[in-house]
């Protein structure tokens, strides 16, 4: 007996020999540390979707203090009668009042407050003075429309090109004490890395990491509280309208009347019609960070509610005794309660992306308990005379190497995922990891200790009578034409999805993470299509020191010579920087997938038009600047330009829904144009939500391409310690790859695009497959070794290990389909797609293992000569 059957037996005596003291220590534990599970926190902030050590993200936090970006909600209105009627503009004017008085909003801004320059009559000089708004203009409302329309400022931004819709900027007050820990915590992390037995910097960062939770976890009610209170102000206001509203409003009289072209018929008139529904929908990154907190709550609850009772079902259909049903339901549930309070111990906090470790971790204990459980039911058949706990004794002993290898893998799958930069990923890995490891320790520890406690009562094998799925899939294994179909399609399968593979992309909407039916989605598709854009995205242009500029030209000798040797701030605006600034604007708003673009060139446009179709100079530009007031000179030119740093932003708003979008190809493409267009004189540096998601997506797919070269070693190097053979490390890496091969290459072939979820598929599905194949090849070398014949030992395995697996994988189809129920579109696709390889690999287990089992170079050499197989099962 060599050492590890030593160890075996001493640990499974130990939990049979003293089962109450066992499953007391056990309990005593469990209670522990599942006390600490109400402490698991959630967090879905942005935070969580981007590269760690992004150089792009430090540039945008740069952005967004320099340009003082605020942090705003959208709330776009489409009323049920015109919207320049008196009773749109009551409603409006009444809801920006409501919102306004919200605790945490700075101020409110519609159409209402949009100063009205081209309609009232202004010449370029009253810029300086006061601009009427909506509230007090004189202008007809045909002259406003057609501002509104036409206005650089205003159209597809503030207001919707068919006139129908319109924006509340909604501008929340600042959270400095944010950035700041943010800015601390980099700098501290930053100082580590340079010198990493900084004892005072590892203290002060701890100190920080908990302060910055605590003082987040604060702002994160605050900030829930202020949702709901504008959602209940939005509610007030969303009250469906029956009126009906014939087509000739309050402007059809007039000759200046800009055409309505409807958008279902070419017809320039119309009949009168049923009125739509007043709409308000918001949006925002709040918005989006509150509700994808409330889905992950939702999720976890379902996937651990749908896990169980689907579960329990399918047990109870297995074994059809109530008493394997409650047993492996009890573990499950102890062992999720203990993860989850391992977790909330050491501060750890699900993401997006770490919301379905219940769902996985349940599946996976299932499928230890349901080995355990069959393992039991076996012994109990062939030693019906034995007593109850030398039959656990038993099951124990037989389950315990094959369990471990088995989750031993399942770690490596998912322990692989900290190569990524990203957090949320990284913490999946790390939580799957330990969870599991409890699973596997609970698992026995619970099982030996509540059955040896139990009477012994005999097992009800009606399902595996009647049910022949096994022998079905051994007759197939043993027919030699059946196994050359089998190799004939394994073949095709591995070409095929090769090609596919190939036309894999790394892409994804954020409008299409969610279901049509969510206020995020109805929200973020009207705002895109109707205002613009959603997804922000920063250019800055920065200029080029020339020592030898030369003069404006604009300016007079005289006034030129009095400021020459002066550093003025207004000597900025001269032709050179205009040129690049009008050439780079109408780039970027002819440019293709772009919606708003906000830039200095529009005060440079709608001053055209004041000046009597005049183009203003750097000597107009260099007056305005001068005379502008600080509050207005921050309105118009603070987040668009920086004197100090040489520079022009352009803030612009991408059409998120397009499906034509490919996002790093577009990034890509703008990149080289700009740069082209901009030349010698000044550099180009893009940043933004987009820029930042697609370089966390493409680090992604690196490091998980990367990480599946060291999943697929570990593995070989797994199967051929625990198997000794060199030829059933390969046959057991093989079938594992193909099913993994076929699923992505389908998605490649069908256009799906890989996205934060499906991208682990390779790791986490791998991670979870391979268990069968250890357990089957474990059982079939026992059986071999029994039989001395391969036939018998494929027999024998599936009759025996073969009802665990598709058990298992049943639990496993079950787990991962409830997914489907997620509001979350990338978490639904990844329950498909890795039920799909669950499938591919449960047949893959039972036809294509034992099919290369008995091919020519996988049994000994007394039976290679024997051309003809026995199809009795």
């Amino acid at each position: 007996m060599n050492k590890s059957d030593k160890i075996k037996q001493k640990l499974a005596r130990m939990l049979v020999s003293a089962p109450k003291l066992s499953l007391a220590l056990a309990l005593i534990l469990c209670a522990f540390l599942c006390a600490f599970a109400p402490k698991l926190a959630i967090d879905a902030s942005t935070q969580t979707l981007l590269l760690e050590n992004d150089k792009d993200l430090e540039l945008w936090r740069d952005i967004t203090k320099r340009y003082e970006i605020p942090n705003t909600l959208v709330i776009a209105y489409t009323p049920n009668s015109e919207l320049l009627s008196q009773s749109s503009i009551s409603t409006l004017d009444s809801l920006s009042k409501d919102l306004a008085q919200i605790k945490g909003v700075k101020s409110v801004f519609s159409m209402l407050d949009a100063p009205l320059l081209l309609s009232s009559g202004l010449k370029f000089s009253d810029l300086l003075g006061t601009i009427p708004t909506l509230k007090d203009s004189n202008a007809s409302k045909e002259a406003i429309k057609a501002e509104f329309l036409s206005s650089p400022f205003y159209k597809n931004s503030l207001v919707s090109s068919d006139f129908k819709t319109t924006a509340l900027l909604l501008t929340l007050e600042p959270n400095p004490g944010y950035n700041e820990f943010i800015a601390s915590i980099t700098a501290l992390e930053n100082t580590l890395k340079n010198a990493e037995n900084n004892a005072t910097a590892k203290t002060l960062l701890k100190e920080q990491r908990a302060a910055f939770k605590a003082y987040r976890d604060e702002l994160r009610v605050a900030e829930h509280e202020q949702i709901t209170q504008i959602r209940q102000v939005i509610a007030k206001y969303n009250q469906n309208s029956q009126t009906r509203i014939p087509y000739q409003d309050e402007f059809s009289n007039s000759q200046s009347r800009i055409p309505y072209q409807d958008e279902f018929t070419n017809s320039q008139t119309r009949i009168p019609h049923q009125a739509p529904s007043s709409q308000l929908f918001l949006g925002g990154i709040n918005m989006i960070a509150d509700d994808m907190i409330a889905f992950v709550r939702s999720d976890l609850a379902t996937y651990g509610l749908a896990t169980l009772l689907l579960c329990s079902l399918c047990l109870f259909v297995y074994y059809l005794q109530l008493r394997y049903v409650f047993l492996a339901i009890f573990i499950c549930l102890v062992c999720v309660g203990v993860a989850s309070g391992l977790f909330g111990l050491l501060g750890f906090e699900i993401t997006v992306i770490s919301s379905n470790y219940i769902a996985l971790q349940l599946i996976i204990t299932l499928s230890v308990v349901i080995h355990l459980i069959n393992s039991y039911r076996e012994f109990f058949r062939k030693k019906s005379s034995f007593s109850q706990k030398a039959i656990v004794y038993l099951a124990l002993k037989e389950r315990m190497s094959p369990c471990f290898f088995a989750i031993f893998t399942t770690i490596i799958g998912f322990i692989s995922l900290v190569f990524s930069d990203i957090r949320p990923i990284i913490s999946l890995g790390v939580m799957m990891s330990a969870s599991i490891t409890l699973s596997l320790i609970f698992s026995f520890w619970l099982f030996g200790s509540i059955m040896s406690l139990l009477s012994k009562k005999s097992v009800n094998t009606a399902f595996e009578r009647y049910f022949s799925l096994t022998t079905l899939c051994a007759k197939i294994a043993l027919n030699l034409r059946a196994r050359k179909v089998v190799f004939a399609i394994s073949a095709l399968g591995l070409c095929v999805g090769l090609w596919g593979i190939s036309k894999l992309s790394v892409e994804n909407s954020f409008i299409g993470y969610f279901k049509e039916n969510t206020d995020i989605y109805k929200g973020m598709e009207l705002i895109d299509n109707k205002l613009g854009g959603t997804v922000p995205l920063d250019i800055i242009i920065s200029f080029k020191k020339d020592k030898k500029e030369p003069r404006n030209s604009s300016l007079d000798d005289e006034f030129a010579d009095e400021f020459a040797s002066s550093d003025a701030a207004q000597y900025w605006f001269n032709e050179r920087r205009m040129s690049v600034l009008k050439s780079v604007n109408e780039y970027l708003k002819n440019k293709e997938f772009i919606g708003s673009v906000s830039s200095l060139a529009d005060l440079l446009e709608v001053g055209k038009e004041l000046n009597e179709g005049r183009e203003l100079d750097a000597l107009a530009l260099a007056l305005i600047y001068s005379s502008l007031s600080g509050e207005r000179r921050e309105l118009i030119l603070t987040p668009f330009v920086s004197i100090e740093n040489d520079e022009l932003h352009f803030s612009v708003r991408t059409l998120d829904s397009d499906p034509r979008l490919k996002r790093a190809e577009f990034l890509r493409t703008l990149q080289n144009e700009l740069n082209e267009l901009v030349g010698e004189n000044a550099d180009v540096k893009i940043s933004g939500a987009m820029k930042l998601y697609t370089n966390m997506l493409d680090s992604l797919f690196g490091s998980q391409i990367n990480s599946l070269g060291f999943v697929l070693l570990a593995f070989f190097a797994t199967f051929w310690l625990i198997f000794a053979s060199l030829r059933l490390a390969i046959i057991a890496i093989c079938i594992n790859i193909l099913p993994l091969i076929c699923v992505l290459g389908a998605m490649g072939l069908a256009g799906l695009s890989l996205d934060i979820m499906s991208i682990t598929i390779g790791s986490i599905s791998l991670g979870i497959g391979v268990d069968s194949a250890i357990h089957y090849i474990y059982r079939y070398k026992r059986e071999l070794a029994y039989f001395k014949d391969s036939k018998k030992a494929i027999i024998a395995s599936h009759a025996s290990i073969g009802y665990a697996l598709y058990y298992t994988s049943f639990a496993v189809f079950i787990g991962f389909g409830v997914m489907i129920s997620s509001n979350f579109w990338p978490t639904i696709y990844f329950g498909v797609l890795t039920d799909l390889v669950m499938f591919f690999m449960l047949a893959s287990s039972l036809i294509l293992l034992p099919s290369l089992l008995l091919s020519q170079s996988a049994y000994p050499a007394n039976e290679r000569n024997k051309a003809k197989t026995t199809n009795a099962v």
